[in-house]
């Protein structure tokens, strides 16, 4: 989504700056090609040496320092940036910028741009709070600037409070959300994807439950994948070990039975179900209302089945594309294809999780997509992300046809 986008960092003064270092690589590692100004106040925290180090450009502090004789360093930087970032954006900052002074090369650059401006503030908790910083927040957001809530936490000062810079990777997923409700060609465009995520969890009482290895990863993943290409997403999760996605709507459930009923809710309104969650196939018969005691060398639990999510799913389809996972450890084909058939799905993407590399708690994998009537589609190893993409790119061109 950053892939080769110029994006420009206004950093003014003030402790987060050194956070702000952080988030120029940050842009750089999703691709993107970064420049940084600087004001003068900000360059008492952090040098400009820094910076340009990171983005491997010249950074600019100096209204009056013409590199080019060519060029108009402000209107330049200004032209040649597809987003505008300033952070952290000072109330002294914030106040300029809403009342059009231009009395250094960020404030004036400013000035002069045309593309999407997103304004992180990053102050204490009073300043945020003062009538004319709200008032200046509310003239930024009239004049089209797009303003981020601050975070909330330990501030400088030594107390906790509103006003903190908040993590360079929710800027970077705020940016991302933004640059893809501004494509209208994307391919899950209006479509409403639900995924589902994580080891489901069967209590036997209070304190011990029957679960398996899954990590939740690879649906997470898929999450931020389709988000990426447009769609609308619902994520059913079985854990809460993951950072949640950022634009992606989060239901939580622990049981099998959660998380059928969870999918079923959403499912007339779906347009792709991916099923990637490991789903328990058994529950106790009993679950105890305190915990067990330990008073017998053995104990004998008696399991009922589970609904099968992805067969009912198949059973009720009508216009989903329903994707289902397999997670084998041998026999891989056999088993996807059976699934495949037995459950109505239109993919089965199966994957061997006795391998080093791949399947449960890994940050890679490798898969194999089944489909009826079509030869199998390996993806090699590589990250769950890049795994993502590429399912949904396979599913994207069956629902075309």
């Amino acid at each position: 989504m950053l892939k080769n986008k110029n994006v420009v960092m206004y950093v003014s003064g003030g402790i987060a700056v050194y956070k702000a270092a952080d988030l120029v690589r940050q842009f750089i590692k999703q691709g993107a090609n970064v420049k940084v100004a600087m004001t003068a106040s900000a360059q008492e925290f952090v040098t400009p040496l820094t910076f340009q180090i990171l983005s491997k450009h010249h950074v600019y502090t100096d209204t009056f320092d013409e590199r080019e004789s060519d060029k108009v360093s402000h209107i330049h930087l200004a032209d040649w940036g597809d987003i505008a970032i300033v952070a952290p954006a000072t109330a002294n900052v914030i106040a300029k910028i809403a009342n059009g002074i231009a009395d250094d090369f960020v404030t004036t650059a400013l000035l002069a741009t045309t593309t999407p401006v997103f304004v992180v503030p990053a102050m204490n908790s009073h300043m945020l709070e003062n009538p004319a910083t709200v008032r200046n927040f509310k003239i930024l957001e009239a004049d089209g600037r797009f303003v981020m809530e601050p975070a909330t936490g330990f501030l400088a000062e030594g107390y906790e409070g509103k006003g903190r810079f908040p993590e360079p990777i929710d800027i970077i997923e705020t940016v991302k959300n933004f640059l893809v409700t501004q494509q209208p060609d994307l391919p899950l465009k209006n479509k409403r994807v639900v995924i589902t995520a994580g080891g489901t969890k069967e209590r036997i009482d209070p304190v011990r439950y029957i679960t398996n290895d899954s990590s939740g990863k690879m649906g997470y993943s898929l999450a931020n994948a389709a988000r990426d290409l447009g769609a609308e997403v619902i994520l059913v999760s079985a854990t809460q070990q993951l950072t949640e996605p950022f634009g992606v709507t989060l239901i939580p459930v622990n049981s099998a039975q959660e998380m059928l009923e969870a999918v079923m809710n959403e499912y007339a309104q779906a347009d792709i179900v991916v099923m990637a969650a490991a789903v328990s196939d058994y529950r106790p018969k009993e679950q105890a209302a305190q915990k067990i005691k330990k008073n017998e060398t053995t104990m004998t639990i008696f399991l009922d089945k589970t609904t099968d999510i992805l067969a009912q799913l198949g059973q009720q389809k009508q216009h989903q594309f329903l994707i289902g996972f397999a997670a084998e450890t041998h026999d891989i084909e056999k088993y996807a294809r059976g699934k495949l058939t037995r459950k109505k799905a239109d993919m089965i993407v199966a994957n061997d999780v006795s391998k080093s590399y791949a399947g449960f708690n890994k940050d890679t994998n490798e898969v194999t997509i089944f489909m009826p009537e079509e030869q199998p589609v390996e993806i090699s190893v590589r990250s769950k992300q890049e795994i993502a993409i590429r399912i949904f790119e396979e599913a994207i061109k069956r629902m075309k046809k």
